[in-house]
């Protein structure tokens, strides 16, 4: 009996003393070799882990890359100081209050919203002021002041602004979503994700190794433990993230948003490009839009730049230059106009009409009737032809293949095609092509296709395509990539430099003694064609007004298109107007800089 009750203690102490060994095994491996492995479903080692539990960050930077203008001014971020509020009862709050009735003054609120605001915060939260949803930022003498009042609770940081908190008509840059998650619970990742524009279409290429995170430690009761120092984990990559850098030059584009500002205008956009390469220089979309403070339901984030409207009479070059190429007329060919087409509700937009006038004239007097004369003789495959050459009906911004491993790469997020015909008519109708001859009907032309067709037509038929992408670099500075400026002549479909010669010297007369007379007296000698275009918006009868043209005519520098839509049909030609005016900046640019 004795013996039996011995084998059974030996064989308790041999199983206990198994699983005290195993259980010490589990242990090593997990000191030594698992505290090094991700978590399941983590992207923390267990090491990480266990100091994140006792933990709370403050995302400074999201790690993402940066975008600059051409000359490297930047784009995105911008360093600010802001205040950093953690946890704490509104009771420990009110014992405070001189302290805190200082703090509201300088944080430009009142106590009682701040002591609402703070004792309601489970997390550390950077301070955003009243009704804003991006973080305030401090100035030297607040950031003082704050420091003084050594508040255990309150923390002033530096932390990294994407955007500057304003209205703006780069839309081309987008925004990105995601960016207000500030502080940090175990296990959460900031996701950055680009919406729109160059934020959206370069977002795998510059999202960066992770954020930078400022990480305090705390007791059981979530309070901050001031013995202990924070700590700033951030990536170390000297490689990333990128740096992006475009054709825009951001106090050319800054200087045409305050230009549309003062005039008043609502809806359409400015864009600017380099004569000599077709790089857009700006871009201003109106309505502007805030990037921090987006509204999808507005719309203002959409980059009207891009977007294809009724071209009206700009769209007159495209039928010009078909009858030209087709050998369909000539300049001496003369015609009548007494205000009525007298087919196709067709009529003039001069009263009384323009009497008799040769082709040229009827080009700078933008005729109508003259063009639906035109428009008649070119059959619809001839018209679209020419559309096409100019780089209508298609998209005209650069893009590539394959970029960095993207496939296919297209920088200008939304780009539009456009229209010349639309699917369901029947160009053989003779009313079609009158109509679509003037820029009315299913013609639709975006302000960048515009601008493009002159550099087009300003490198003899040329088409060109317009990059917005000048370079990619690594953090460190080293070169990752380049984008080529990109020409295409198709053989025997294009725009020949003699019609290209021919368009050129009727858009200087339109300036001259026609459409655009009022532009005579401008810095530079400019050249370009009006348009307007009738449309309908929400039952109303509206207008779409154009000026598309380039300066100076003796040396081309810029070319211009100005889109100014939705305006009453018995106002003047405000975009000729903001055109003179964007052509006037150019030339004082230009003049300081010492290049024109």
């Amino acid at each position: 009996m004795r013996l039996i009750r011995n084998k059974r203690i030996a064989y308790g102490w041999l199983i206990l003393t198994l699983l005290i060994a195993v259980l010490t095994l589990r242990l090593a491996w997990v000191q030594l070799v698992m505290k090094h492995q991700r978590v399941p479903g983590s992207r923390h080692t267990m090491v990480e882990a266990s100091l994140i539990q006792r933990e709370r960050g403050i995302v400074l930077d999201s790690g993402r890359g940066h975008f600059t203008d051409r000359n490297g001014k930047p784009l995105t971020g911008k360093l600010i100081w802001a205040a950093v509020l953690f946890p704490a009862g509104e009771k420990e709050l009110k014992s405070s209050h001189n302290q805190l009735v200082k703090l509201a003054r300088i944080l430009g609120t009142n106590k009682d919203h701040l002591i609402q605001t703070w004792g309601k915060l489970k997390e550390p939260e950077l301070w955003h002021g009243d009704n804003s949803l991006i973080p305030r930022s401090l100035t030297k003498d607040q950031i003082v002041q704050i420091q003084e009042l050594d508040l255990p609770k309150l923390k002033v940081l530096p932390y990294e602004q994407r955007y500057g908190n304003r209205q703006s008509g780069m839309q081309w840059l987008g925004f990105v979503s995601g960016q207000r998650k500030e502080s940090l619970f175990f296990d959460d990742d900031p996701e950055v994700n680009g919406t729109s524009g160059l934020e959206k279409t370069m977002d795998s290429l510059i999202r960066g190794e992770g954020p930078t995170i400022v990480y305090f430690p705390v007791n059981s009761t979530n309070e901050v433990i001031q013995d202990i120092k924070p700590m700033v984990k951030a990536p170390d990559n000297r490689y990333y993230p990128l740096r992006v850098s475009t054709t825009i030059d951001i106090d050319i584009q800054q200087g045409i948003e305050a230009i549309t500002e003062k005039a008043g205008m609502k809806e359409g956009a400015v864009v600017v490009l380099d004569a000599r390469n077709a790089d857009i220089v700006a871009m201003v979309s109106r309505p502007f839009y805030n990037p921090e403070q987006i509204h999808p339901k507005d719309g203002q984030w959409e980059n009207r730049g891009l977007k294809a409207a009724t071209p009206g009479s700009i769209f007159k070059l495209v039928t010009a230059a078909a009858i030209l190429e087709n050998g369909l007329s000539s300049e001496s060919e003369h015609f009548h106009c007494d205000g009525e087409y007298g087919k196709f509700g067709m009529s003039c937009w001069k009263k009384g009409g323009h009497g008799t006038i040769d082709l040229r004239e009827g080009f700078a007097e933008s005729c109508n009737v003259v063009f639906a004369t035109l428009a008649e003789r070119l059959s619809a495959h001839q018209m679209a032809e020419a559309a096409s050459a100019l780089g209508f009906g298609q998209t005209v911004g650069w893009k590539s293949r394959q970029f960095l491993g993207l496939r296919p790469f297209a920088p200008l997020d939304h780009e539009e095609k456009g229209t010349v015909f639309s699917n369901s008519v029947d160009t053989s109708d003779a009313g079609v092509r009158v109509q679509t001859g003037i820029g009315q009907r299913d013609a639709a032309v975006s302000p960048l296709q515009a601008a493009n067709a002159m550099v087009t037509l300003l490198h003899g038929g040329v088409k060109t395509k317009p990059r917005i992408l000048q370079q990619i670099r690594y953090a460190n500075g080293q070169l990752l990539q380049d984008t080529d400026p990109l020409k295409e002549r198709i053989a025997g479909r294009g725009i020949s430099r003699e019609t290209s010669s021919i368009l050129l010297e009727w858009m200087e007369d339109v300036v001259e003694e026609g459409t655009g007379s009022s532009l005579k007296n401008r810095k530079w000698t400019l050249a370009g064609k009006s348009g307007t275009a009738q449309v309908t918006i929400k039952g109303r009868a509206r207008n779409n007004q154009w000026f598309v043209g380039y300066g100076p005519v003796e040396k081309p520098r810029y070319a211009v298109a100005v889109l100014v839509e939705n305006r009453s049909p018995i106002s003047s030609n405000q975009a000729t107007d903001i055109f003179g005016q964007v052509s006037d900046f150019l030339a004082s640019v230009e003049s300081a800089s010492g290049s024109a």
